[in-house]
């Protein structure tokens, strides 16, 4: 491994740049997504190998400020290529504020621009050219510093972050997370049916999608996600709840996003109960090759006698959202999203997904790749409830 090279061939991050997401190994998580992370400050320390003098120096600086990186206010991830770091474990996570990525296959340090992308490990000695990145809380790049010689990289490094604002005001100033607030979609009586459908007949734990293997698989997890669902199969109450998005919705989506939602999929109500410790953890709706159609999700609460169970966007800030009975929280499925732990009552919502016609065909293209129900999808075929057009 050569250190410190400035390479041609290697595309240069620079502030205000998109910070390339991806999913790589952890110390600790064999699929760890990177972009889960936003909402506060992330620094990358692409430092090679932990056998190198300047890497274990940049590893001791970190160390030595939990007051920065304590998964609050930042977060830090190494980034080794070195298999001994991991065999001898002189790498690993410490928790909070600590992780490390086992970057052995080079993905990561080839999409942020470290190591060539005409080289393979297997092809003998990688030039990487060794730096540090910062990412703000929205997942764009804050800095991007080089090792030095005398390793003054250090001091530049924490003397940035020292000066950072907290990550709520990254940009100078409180922003507002890019959703639609809107009360009054559905009406009292709308809200009592639904939730009276779902005691009646009970739901069915939730789980989410994941890439495993190129294939999107339904998993569950009681530690990311708690939930239950009871799946709408009634026609015409599916017909009259198109009619109130329709009307009351999709209007407003084609107002300030310029997008006429066409296709509705999943007609579900849900329930975040504090019995079971209901909640969804950071996520996105659309990473998967069977959820990528995904356009606009759509919270609408159903009730609100209930604590906790509200909707936030830690990318921009830590407020958090709880629309009143009949209202919904409107988002672009890229945006990362949870949903807090409910520690009174149930939280009950309606929780659709909306797209359009070229959604739908890039929905049949990838319903090849997915292992459970869906793989029959067809864009134009007539539309089962789960896929209605509206």
């Amino acid at each position: 491994m050569k250190a410190s090279l400035q390479l041609d061939d290697l595309p240069l991050l620079t502030p205000g740049d998109p910070a390339p997401l991806f999913v790589q190994r952890s110390a600790s998580n064999p699929r760890y997504t990177f972009g889960s992370a936003a909402g506060r400050y992330l620094v990358l320390c692409f430092f090679g190998s932990a056998a190198d003098a300047h890497a274990q120096a940049a590893l001791r600086a970190v160390y030595q400020r939990p007051d920065i990186f304590d998964d609050d206010r930042a977060c830090f991830f190494g980034v080794s290529i070195d298999r001994e770091d991991e065999a001898t474990g002189r790498v690993t996570n410490r928790i909070p504020g600590y992780r490390q990525f086992w970057d052995f296959d080079l993905a990561v340090s080839r999409l942020y621009g470290i190591a060539t992308r005409s080289r393979t490990p297997e092809a003998g000695p990688i030039a990487v050219a060794r730096k540090w990145i910062v990412v703000d809380p929205t997942m764009r790049v804050l800095a991007s510093i080089p090792f030095q010689a005398d390793r003054s990289d250090l001091e530049e490094v924490m003397t940035l972050l020292d000066a950072l604002p907290p990550p709520e005001r990254h940009a100078g100033v409180e922003i507002m997370a890019p959703i639609l607030f809107l009360p009054r979609v559905f009406e009292p009586a709308v809200c009592r049916h639904l939730i009276g459908l779902y005691e009646a007949q009970g739901g069915e734990e939730s789980g989410f999608m994941r890439e495993i293997s190129g294939k999107t698989v339904g998993v569950t997890d009681p530690g990311f996600k708690r939930r239950k669902d009871y799946m709408i199969e009634d026609r015409a109450l599916i017909s009259s709840l198109q009619a109130r998005f329709l009307r009351r919705v999709v209007p407003e989506i084609e107002k300030v996003h310029q997008f006429k939602a066409t296709r509705m999929e999943r007609y579900i109500v849900s329930c975040y109960s504090a019995e079971d410790g209901g909640h969804f953890s950071a996520h996105r709706d659309n990473t998967t090759k069977g959820t990528a159609h995904r356009r606009f999700a759509v919270s609408v609460n159903l009730n609100d006698d209930f604590d906790g169970g509200e909707v936030s966007f830690p990318e921009y800030g830590p407020r958090s959202f709880k629309a009143p009975p009949g209202g919904a929280v409107v988002f672009s499925c890229s945006l990362l999203h949870r949903v807090s732990k409910v520690t009174r009552g149930k939280r009950y919502a309606f929780l659709p997904f909306l797209y359009d016609d070229a959604a739908a065909r890039l929905r049949e293209e990838n319903a090849q790749f997915l292992v459970d129900q869906g793989a029959e999808y067809r864009a134009a075929m007539p539309e089962p409830a789960e896929q209605s057009k509206i």
